[in-house]
């Protein structure tokens, strides 16, 4: 299960992170479907260095081509001039194995509840946090998906 491969990766590595989007939004109880893994490191040069790493020791490859060190460096130019919000990865082997890394969201400030998935940790971020993140999103699938989340709280 490609979920457990990169957590377990990460883990392994010792990196700080949270599993976000439609992913978090399964793991939490709501019904979604979805195609990649959604992540959040800290947002230090060593997190991402450590990342690409770990990531490139799965196989996968960067969509864009750039690496760790640049994605650090320009972050915020990428995201104010470019509206690049997330790092991709793929796998050339598995196509279907793909992985964004948010780079518009902090993990440190992230509050996460780990979970056990086949025997891998893996923190997942907060109901809370994540309703903050999709509501600062607005696209048309996160405000369904903050519905659901909504509603896996109120019970």
């Amino acid at each position: 299960m490609f979920l457990t491969t990169v957590c377990k990766a990460l883990n392994d590595a010792k990196i700080g992170y949270a599993v976000v989007g439609g992913y978090a939004v399964a793991l939490h109880g709501a019904v979604r479907g979805t195609v990649d893994l959604d992540l959040v490191i800290q947002l230090t040069e060593e997190s991402f260095l450590k990342s690409e790493i770990a990531f490139k020791k799965l196989g996968l490859q960067s969509r864009l081509p750039v690496d760790a060190k640049q994605v650090f460096q320009f972050r915020e130019d990428y995201i104010k001039n470019r509206n690049l919000i997330a790092w991709s990865f793929y796998d050339p082997t598995h196509p279907a194995n793909q992985l964004d890394v948010i780079i518009t969201d902090d993990f440190a400030k992230m509050k996460t509840d780990p979970i056990l998935v086949h025997g891998v940790k893996v923190p997942l971020v907060s109901i809370q946090d994540l309703i903050q993140m999709k509501t600062r999103s607005g696209r048309p699938q996160d405000l369904e998906d903050i519905s659901a989340l909504r509603g896996l709280k109120e019970k």
